[in-house]
């Protein structure tokens, strides 16, 4: 080959070269400088996309931040009083106000009224629902993250405009998948792959109805403090049902300009006062202001999250289906109550009035130790809509004064566990309450205790009184050591995030209930509260519970003590 082919061959291979580095550079853009083509951050976004249930209540669904940003003010909060900036906010404009007293707040209605649920709905039936990935490098491999906004969160402690939720996947570093985490409130929960349900590589997510917290089983939630109400018979969300949008990272230059309002520090939803934030009313921080930073970091957010239990995961399945395991363990025991009322009229011993309790011929001691198990039934069933216990407070002035005395804990069989959060629009709030009322439970073992007695002997009688007397006390005790664990409800506190100084107020209130769960009276002088009168005790539901119970004792013991009789 002469020099001159030489020249020219040396001359093609090289253009061949540089074309195919062209080609490459063109295909292997890396926008947002995180060290990850696009392409494979895309791919990556799409092969992990989730699968999002939702409980059949449910009324939001995760929308394009454009929405809000269409029907907001962004203001800024000056300590008591708002100053608006502008009335029309744009996602390429919210980068500037990266101070967290910037908000916004949502024109078309307030965390008092429907309208900007209503609103929403409106707008769902024509556009479709909006996910956003942010992939990057993390911890050893990859971190796959989706972040999903909603107009809207309703939940059993806060109800508040906008909310921002999020789970994450995270790869090794040959790129298999090998746990993942989903966001819960304040905090969240991390499972290992394998644990998680997914549909092929699609991660399963059941989503709260109303505060968007996100579980790996339909039946989690209700065992929490936010009682969150989750399932998979609603609206179902898989990946091509809604648009996925691909984050860059945070910082100038490194994301679309479109996607300016990631360096947006401010609330997205309304900022309230102060107390609002303490309960919880105040919108949202940003997906890269959420718990400081920490959760768009992914990596070190999700090191702090417990870890799925199998243990845990028991009890929320009894629990979320407690209803079920009621009335098929009831139905059984009424089943077998009517097999022993045969058997006893096979046996001819059904004679009127045939139940123990009616059996009464004088003042003798079987009749009166009868009469008195009548009475203590009527006193029982009495209990049952009375409170149980309840906990009042009188506070002078400040931000939570009250007009007057008000309960601001209440434990009943009709609706459990509530607390009064002291907000105006607020009342009663149910906490940790089981599936069914208590008072159903109770009433049906006093019905199952009526059929015991139809056909019973006399020392079979006087054992059925004794038994029901002791099934009265169970929730007396169960309440009591409820107040005395009270305390303990102070480190949840801490952990969820609320402010130290009203946590520290709260924490003194709880260690005085604890301290005296039989009840008292007392005035506490607190920095966050002001003066605090206290007063706390059984109520009546329960006084009539240990009542009954006695009634029912010393009906028994006087059978047993009674000649026998036939």
């Amino acid at each position: 080959m002469s020099h001159r082919a030489f020249k020219r061959l040396f001359l093609v291979a090289a253009a061949v070269a540089c074309c195919i580095m062209l080609m490459q550079s063109a295909t292997a853009a890396d926008m947002d400088n995180d060290g990850l083509d696009d392409a494979d951050e895309q791919q990556l976004a799409e092969t992990y996309a989730p699968r999002l249930f939702f409980e059949r209540s449910e009324e939001l669904f995760p929308v394009a931040v454009d929405y809000h940003l269409a029907n907001a003010n962004l203001n800024r909060s000056d300590g008591a009083t708002s100053t608006l900036i502008t009335a029309t906010p744009t996602a390429e404009s919210l980068g500037a106000y990266a101070a967290d007293t910037y908000y916004l707040d949502n024109r078309k209605g307030t965390i008092n009224d429907t309208r900007i649920v209503d609103d929403y709905k409106t707008y769902a039936e024509t556009h479709d629902p909006v996910v956003y990935a942010h992939v990057f490098p993390g911890g050893e491999g990859t971190i796959v993250q989706y972040w999903f906004f909603y107009a809207f969160n309703i939940g059993t402690l806060n109800t508040h405009e906008g909310d921002w939720e999020m789970i994450q996947v995270v790869l090794d570093g040959a790129g298999e998948p090998v746990e993942a985490m989903y966001s819960q409130h304040l905090h969240g929960q991390r499972a290992s792959w394998s644990q998680v349900d997914r549909s092929d590589t699609h991660p399963h997510v059941y989503v709260a109805r109303g505060s968007h917290a996100n579980y790996f089983r339909s039946y989690q939630g209700l065992l929490g403090l936010a009682s969150d109400h989750v399932g998979k018979n609603g609206d179902t969300l898989e990946h091509g049902d809604y648009t996925l949008v691909m984050l860059g990272e945070r910082g100038t230059g490194n994301h679309e300009a479109a996607h300016n309002w990631l360096d947006f520090g401010g609330k997205w939803g309304d900022y309230g006062d102060a107390d609002d934030e303490v309960r919880g009313k105040r919108g949202p921080p940003g997906p890269a202001f959420r718990s400081d930073g920490d959760m768009w970091a992914g990596a070190a957010w999700g090191e702090d999250l417990p870890s799925l239990n199998s243990m845990m995961l028991s009890f929320d399945w009894i629990f979320y289906h407690f209803t079920i395991i009621f009335i098929a363990l009831f139905a059984a025991a009424v089943a077998i109550a009517a097999m022993v009322i045969y058997r006893r009229h096979r046996r001819d011993e059904l004679h009127r009035p045939y139940t123990s309790l009616l059996r009464i011929d004088g003042l003798n001691i079987r009749s009166v130790g009868n009469m008195l198990a009548i009475a203590g039934i009527i006193l029982g069933v009495m209990a049952l809509f009375f409170p149980w216990y309840t906990v009042a407070a009188d506070i002078d002035a400040g931000d939570f004064s009250t007009p007057g005395r008000v309960d601001i804990i209440s434990i009943d069989g009709v609706d459990g566990f509530q607390v009064n959060l002291l907000e105006e629009n607020s009342g009663m709030i149910q906490i940790g309450a089981i599936p069914i009322a208590f008072s159903l439970i109770v009433g049906a073992g006093i019905l199952l205790f009526v059929l015991g007695t139809i056909g019973a002997g006399q020392q079979r009688a006087g054992r059925r009184y004794v038994s029901r007397a002791i099934r009265f006390w169970v929730p007396v005790v169960l309440i009591l050591v409820a107040i005395m664990s009270l305390q303990m409800l102070a480190f949840y506190l801490e952990d969820a995030g609320v402010p130290e100084s009203t946590s520290g107020d709260m924490e003194e209130i709880l260690s005085t209930l604890s301290s005296r769960p039989l009840g008292g009276t007392t005035t506490l002088t607190l920095p966050e509260y002001g003066t605090v009168h206290l007063d706390w005790g059984p109520g009546a539901g329960l006084l009539l519970l240990i009542l009954a119970g006695v009634l029912l004792l010393v009906g028994g013991i006087l059978h047993f003590r009674a000649p026998k009789m036939d």
